[in-house]
């Protein structure tokens, strides 16, 4: 359907219709906006997510403790440490990252943005030479206390909108 002239006003339906007006809020604004519903805009530091991952993996290493030898420390809770030490390592090495970026002096979207995608390659890479390194340099690793610790460790992020 070929768009008409509208007989009623001036505005043709081939116009472009206005953009709508966007309000730009400051940095005080927005502080102002969350202390004024602190409960609604709750900020969550990513370092509890850190401590709750070290809590995960201490968790399943007491679990995995279960299947080994009477008293003391296994090869089951030596694998799920490992687990657990696969998920924690990246997750501080990207934290430290961000963190730095954000002191940086001159701190603009782009450095942000590429301090980001830098730190998330590096845990990339660490994560796979952690995998790469025990499967090569830790003889009798036990993979499903590793994995299982491991995975458990990596959905810690999940528990984060139980906090919010």
């Amino acid at each position: 359907m070929i768009p008409q002239k509208n007989q009623y006003s001036e505005v043709d339906a081939w116009d472009e219709p206005e953009e709508e007006a966007y309000r730009v809020y400051s940095k005080e604004e927005i502080v102002a906006l969350q202390q004024s519903n602190a409960q609604k805009y709750r900020t969550l530091s990513p370092w509890k997510i850190l401590l709750a991952q070290m809590l995960i993996t201490v968790v399943s290493m007491v679990f995995w403790s279960i299947f080994g030898e009477p008293v003391g420390v296994s090869l089951y809770t030596q694998s799920a440490f490992l687990g657990g030490l696969i998920s924690v390592l990246p997750t501080t090495l990207f934290l430290t990252r961000l963190e730095l970026a954000k002191k940086s002096q001159r701190l603009n979207p782009g450095r942000f943005l590429a301090a980001l995608v830098s730190g998330e390659f590096l845990k990339i890479v660490t994560t796979l030479m952690l995998f790469i390194g025990i499967a090569y340099y830790v003889p009798g690793v036990l993979w499903v206390p590793l994995l299982v610790t491991y995975l458990l460790a990596l959905k810690c992020v999940w528990l984060a909108w139980l906090w919010r």
